[in-house]
């Protein structure tokens, strides 16, 4: 997926474009084809249990990736990391940054309405479009088994569906993403492609409920 071709969608006068992956590695062509021009006052949400701020090109980069194109990373938010999938560096760097983390902890504490406020003062509060990336490996193992990243503890798929209805009903979520969805990977049952299903479902419901 490029960047242009996310562009070319996001200029069509579409008020929400939902990209759908594959690892992790597309959030960062297809938040910069969100994005446009105005990286400066942009903002990204982040469902995930990493940081994705390792050097290189791969799904574990996308966020360091987006930060050196200029997004400014006070104005991005990260829900749902998970405290031993993430190695001491790279927390460390992100509280250096300026990100804004709400922990697999925390979210448990406040829960997934209060954290989905939170995120959106931040990443919506410079003005700009907000992209939102759904790494379902955020989620327990036991509901994504077709998500190779997913470590036990994680969040609900009920809690991702909500969050994916709440944020894309504020008007300045104009792209998000679903990704590390690896469907040859996927239960009998096919847990994961369908929670995947049910994510845009709830994306598109969320974008009818808008103001």
């Amino acid at each position: 997926m490029s960047r242009k071709t996310i562009e070319t969608i996001a200029s069509a006068d579409k008020a929400l474009t939902i990209a759908l992956g594959g690892d992790n590695s597309i959030t960062y062509a297809a938040a910069l084809g969100v994005f446009g021009d105005d990286l400066e006052n942009a903002g990204l949400i982040t469902f995930d249990a990493h940081h994705d701020l390792r050097d290189g090109i791969s799904n574990g980069s996308p966020v360091r990736r987006l930060i050196e194109a200029g997004l400014n990373p006070k104005h991005i938010v990260q829900v749902g990391i998970n405290d031993f999938s993430n190695s001491y560096e790279y927390a460390k760097l992100a509280k250096n940054l300026g990100i804004s983390v709400i922990s697999r902890s925390t979210l448990e504490h406040i829960g997934i309405q209060e954290a989905c406020n939170l995120a959106l003062g931040v990443a919506a509060g410079p003005g700009g479009k907000v992209f939102v990336d759904l790494d379902v490996d955020v989620c327990d193992r036991s509901h994504v088994p077709a998500c190779p990243a997913a470590a036990p503890g994680g969040i609900s798929a009920f809690q991702l569906r909500q969050a994916a209805r709440l944020l894309a009903g504020h008007h300045q979520v104009r792209g998000m993403d679903i990704t590390e969805i690896d469907a040859s990977r996927d239960s009998d049952d096919q847990r994961t492609v369908r929670l995947g299903a049910l994510l845009v479902l709830e994306m598109l419901s969320g974008f009818q409920l808008r103001a």
